[in-house]
């Protein structure tokens, strides 16, 4: 065993497990800047309890379901058992066959784990009732993607069928699109956004902080792309941050190009949007792609997120951030696109990514929608019209992110 390799594959993995966390942050930024004044402060604390219920759920017990062991392999769910195992190899070379320890693998994966939630509070923001949307957390980081994850990652039946998912472009990002789509569905429009049957813009009161949060999104994806390779093999790894770098790009460039043509403008928030597009794109099959298949997805991405965003208001489906347009629409074609372009490409493989999109889709939206639907039923899941119209910062919490500064953001 070359202990030298396991130390430098280590920490390469410790070192992308910052990166990843430090994403929390960019979709931190880039909600608050996209949304309004009066809903920061309810923004934030959305985005940091995501974080504290992803860890300890997926600590108790999402790690487990998600990775189960080899007796669960083809299955469709499995167990290992309650809280993290103490193995007397998780902190040496025999783990993960002398990749890195227990703890590590841990740990990245937990930084994941979250992620899922935090697509789904971009989406709903502005009008979502705190303590619904923490039940909601609570369930789906827990139990709905780590069974999502066991079905490829964690050995399980898609892993068997052939389907093939690098990053998570549907694992991570499909599975809070789709979340997100039916609570957008379930909570309805923001008030404003939709006169006589015309969508209007809501203006984000910070685009500086919504470009800061995209660009440390794009910077965490090097640990969110680059970490999935699972060790620092220097080739691998290499052409994984390359991908990852020309997609995102590619996304932006294509959703530039578009939204001009389309509206004679230049939007800045498309173009950030587009980027995130090109980064979910990639995802599925960065460590398979080229330099011009990464450019091709992403720019495919990014014109994508244009046309998408038209179709969510022409359908009536308030979405304040484009999470939908970024994670679902661009997780769906990025996993398509493994059977279309670089090494596993064939009809083959293009079949066995269709399959798995359907299953997970439709496992997602059951799930989700159940969840939320009860919550509907039973607590409620929106505020009420002055609490929306005052803003959730002041009714949630208590408090103003901005003190005596007033913005005119009614």
């Amino acid at each position: 065993m070359d202990t030298s390799l396991f130390t430098a594959n280590n920490i390469w993995m410790m070192i992308c497990i910052a990166l990843v966390f430090i994403m929390h942050l960019g979709f931190s930024f880039l909600e608050i800047g996209l949304t309004r004044a009066k809903n920061t402060i309810n923004i934030l604390f959305k985005n940091i309890i995501i974080i504290i219920i992803g860890l300890l759920t997926y600590t108790l017990i999402g790690f487990s379901i998600m990775y189960p062991g080899e007796a669960f392999e083809g299955s469709w769910i499995g167990f290992k058992s309650f809280g993290l195992l103490l193995p007397e190899n998780g902190l040496t070379a025999a783990y993960a066959k002398g990749q890195y320890t227990y703890w590590t693998e841990f740990l990245f994966q937990a930084m994941f784990a979250a992620t899922a939630a935090t697509i789904v509070s971009g989406a709903v923001a502005e009008r979502i009732k705190l303590g619904s949307f923490i039940i909601f957390s609570l369930l789906y980081v827990g139990l709905i993607y780590p069974i999502v994850g066991m079905w490829k990652w964690g050995g399980g039946f898609l892993e068997t069928l052939g389907f093939y998912d690098f990053a998570g472009s549907t694992i991570v990002h499909s599975v809070g699109g789709w979340a997100a789509l039916m609570a957008v569905i379930l909570l309805g429009a923001r008030i404003g956004k939709f006169k006589n049957g015309v969508s209007g813009v809501i203006p984000g009161h910070n685009l500086p902080l919504a470009t800061a949060g995209v660009l440390l999104l794009w910077f965490g994806w090097f640990g969110f792309n680059g970490g999935s390779v699972l060790s620092a093999a220097p080739g691998a790894t290499s052409l994984v941050l390359v991908t990852t770098c020309l997609s995102a790009a590619a996304g932006g460039l294509g959703a530039f190009i578009v939204s001009f043509i389309k509206y004679k403008e230049n939007d800045l928030s498309m173009v950030l949007n587009g980027i995130l597009g090109g980064l979910v794109a990639i995802t599925a099959g960065a460590d398979q792609m080229g330099v011009l298949d990464a450019i091709i997805i992403g720019s495919i991405g990014g014109i994508l997120i244009v046309f998408a965003v038209s179709w969510l208001d022409r359908l009536k489906l308030d979405d304040p951030v484009g999470a939908i347009s970024v994670h679902l629409i661009c997780g769906i074609w990025g996993t398509l696109a493994v059977g279309i372009f670089g090494a596993l490409a064939g009809i083959d493989q293009f079949l066995h990514q269709v399959y798995g999109i359907l299953i997970i889709g439709a496992f997602c939206c059951a799930t989700s929608f159940g969840i939320l639907f009860a919550l509907k039923k039973t607590t409620g899941i929106r505020v009420s019209k002055k609490e929306e119209v005052e803003g959730l910062d002041i009714h949630e919490h208590g408090m103003q992110a901005y003190g005596d500064f007033r913005l005119n953001d009614h």
